[in-house]
């Protein structure tokens, strides 16, 4: 049977955008069996907008699983906005895996924000300074995360495995971002990790300006749901069936 995700990151909700997105969400139970939000959930990352990102998204007709972005964590509280979005029913992932079921089997989520770095031939390397080595570190640690938990979810039985970060692991979906801020959107890391772990869709938001459609070297589908990338709601991505 087929599964059906939707997905949608980077909706940077505010008091002002209360309400704007619950009418759609609420159509969810039609056409998908679960929605993944690839963080920047907030724009500053407050308690308070986390509490709209919530009302938005709390008794939805489907499970929803999230990570946080960049922007969840510029006001240095992440642990409470985490501690909103779950009290609301969201399971907020960094470096774990959680698993969903829907009429099309189980769907296996491993999570975690990201970082950039870079690409190959344009990567940031883990030598010199401490602070460019932290910076690389960062990323590394992110990236053996969620090959940790994707590995986790072999013993699962799980009918399709989703990858789900904030920060791109590809290249392909920043096109049309200026290649000059690449390495502050994604890592080459975090596509070794999928690819050696093993995913079917990998799904990501951060690059505003980037491309919807890209593929791992490995050959794992990865879609950018930046909401100014598609440009809607939310979309929907089918796993398994033919």
């Amino acid at each position: 049977m087929t599964i059906r995700v939707a997905a949608v990151g980077d909706i940077h909700m505010g008091p002002d955008s209360e309400g704007l997105l619950r009418p759609a969400f609420e159509t969810l139970s039609d056409c998908a069996d679960l929605l993944l939000l690839a963080g920047d959930l907030t724009r500053h990352g407050t308690p308070q907008e986390a509490r709209v990102v919530a009302r938005e998204v709390r008794d939805l007709p489907v499970p929803v699983v999230a990570v946080l972005g960049n922007h969840d964590h510029h006001d240095e509280r992440p642990e409470e906005v985490t501690a909103i979005l779950r009290d609301a029913g969201v399971s907020v992932l960094e470096g774990e895996a959680t698993v969903v079921e829907c009429a099309g089997g189980l769907v296996g989520i491993a999570g975690t924000k990201g970082f950039g770095g870079g690409f190959v031939g344009r990567s940031a390397g883990e030598f010199g300074e401490p602070v460019m080595k932290e910076f690389v570190r960062t990323t590394r640690r992110s990236a053996d995360s969620l090959h940790a938990a994707l590995k986790e979810l072999d013993q699962r039985d799980c009918a399709a495995r989703v990858a789900l970060t904030h920060f791109s692991p590809v290249a392909d979906t920043l096109a049309g971002e200026p290649p000059e801020i690449h390495p502050f959107l994604g890592s080459y890391l975090l596509a070794e990790a999928i690819d050696t772990a093993g995913a079917d869709l990998a799904v990501h938001g951060h690059a505003h300006l980037g491309t919807e459609h890209g593929m791992t070297a490995g050959g794992v589908r990865v879609r950018n749901v930046a909401q100014p990338v598609i440009r809607r709601a939310f979309n929907v991505y089918r796993l398994g069936g033919d």
